[in-house]
């Protein structure tokens, strides 16, 4: 009888967590400074919007300007401004 040999060792890859930046690259060069501070804006945004909806924020109206705050807080990012909760609200109403 013929036994298939299993390896009893395997890796298994990290995966890196949703709330931390990537590897930074650099940015374009030539381009306005209010274009670079909406991009920032954007990417910080896109980040406050996946950690609420792990913690169960679904709706635009559970996400209020203390609740993004504070999962800023817990996820290591500097608080957001009121035109960036707007942002993360309305990335909320229209993902659904």
């Amino acid at each position: 009888m013929a036994v298939a040999a299993v390896p009893t060792r395997f890796t298994v890859p990290v995966q890196l967590s949703f709330y931390e930046s990537p590897e930074k690259k650099r940015l374009p060069a030539g381009q306005p400074r209010e274009w670079y501070v909406s991009h920032n804006r954007r990417l910080k945004a896109m980040r406050l919007t996946i950690a609420l909806l792990d913690a169960g924020v679904y709706h635009p109206a559970q996400a209020d300007n203390r609740t993004i705050r504070a999962t800023a807080e817990r996820i290591g990012v500097h608080p957001p401004s009121d035109i960036t909760c707007r942002m993360v609200r309305a990335l909320i109403r229209y993902g659904r």
